[in-house]
């Protein structure tokens, strides 16, 4: 579940409370809101914070838009989560909305191009310099010279695990998915509109993919991840939803109500625990 409104003292609460109440994962959010009435805090402090008073919850952002951070930053904070977690963090990663006013109001790029060419080296970056081998990168985007050291490495090797959005039937956007270790998927919902995007509506969709998937890599180890919503006062019904997606192919259930940005909802479907389910449920707080 995605918690989306409270003070940043609320929102550590609830990660507590979330770990107490049984979910597997508390998730933050990573966008920059400028002109509207949206709170919006970094994910990485927020991310440190939970790490502060959790012990067993996967932690990560859902999802940090890459082309607008600067990649050798990002390895910085995303090691220092991962240590202050003892090796809990994950990094779901994709191009950025066009409605996020951290792609739009700054100058950063629009066209899907080169946002996905950015998104392209960054992950090559972060890999290498957390190899903690003398690195260098020379691309069309960013170019650094070396050999440079990189330390501490994070506490998972080979690396923190990466799960990439993937536009399908995108050739380019599900290669990279292929190259990481989870999918958060999308489809693309019209053809003459390259950042029309679509969430799945029904796990017979998933189920094709992820066939697909399975013919060009190993399964062993990745991760396919799913948001919806699920009522706080029908497990039965929660369950059900939940494990007709695991059956498709779903290995993570993120529980999210982009609609609501009130912490009393929220802080009820955290208290009432994760839907009983085969594969791990997350909640996320709002960044």
């Amino acid at each position: 579940m995605i918690v989306t409104g409270g003070t940043v003292h609320e929102q550590v609460k609830l990660a507590r409370d979330a770990e107490a109440a049984g979910w597997d994962g508390v998730f933050t959010w990573d966008g920059i809101h400028v002109g509207d009435d949206i709170e919006a805090y970094d994910p990485w402090a927020l991310m440190a914070a939970f790490a502060g008073v959790t012990r067993r919850v996967v932690l990560g952002a859902i999802i940090h838009p890459l082309p607008r951070r600067k990649p050798w930053e990002l390895a910085r904070q995303a090691v220092t989560v991962d240590r202050l977690s003892d090796g809990r963090l994950v990094l779901p990663v994709g191009l950025g909305a066009l409605d996020d006013a951290g792609v739009t109001g700054f100058g950063e790029p629009r066209e899907r191009r080169v946002r996905a060419e950015r998104l392209d080296e960054s992950l090559e970056i972060l890999t290498g310099l957390w190899s903690g081998e003398p690195y260098e990168f020379h691309g069309r985007h960013y170019d650094f010279p070396g050999p440079l050291a990189f330390r501490p490495t994070p506490v998972q090797r080979p690396r923190i695990p990466i799960w990439v959005v993937g536009a399908w039937p995108s050739e380019r956007s599900m290669s990279r998915v292929l190259r990481y270790d989870g999918w958060l998927p999308y489809w693309l919902s019209k053809r003459d509109d390259p950042d029309g995007l679509a969430r799945p509506d029904i796990p017979d969709q998933l189920a094709e993919v992820r066939d697909w998937i399975a013919a060009r890599r190993s399964l062993e180890g990745f991760e396919i991840i799913i948001e919806g919503s699920t009522a706080t006062d029908d497990p039965a019904g929660a369950s059900a939803t939940v494990e007709a997606w695991a059956a498709a192919g779903a290995t993570w259930w993120i529980e999210v109500d982009w609609s609501s940005f009130e912490v009393e909802p929220q802080r009820r479907r955290i208290e009432a625990g994760p839907p009983p389910a085969s594969v791990p449920a997350s909640i996320a707080a709002d960044g």
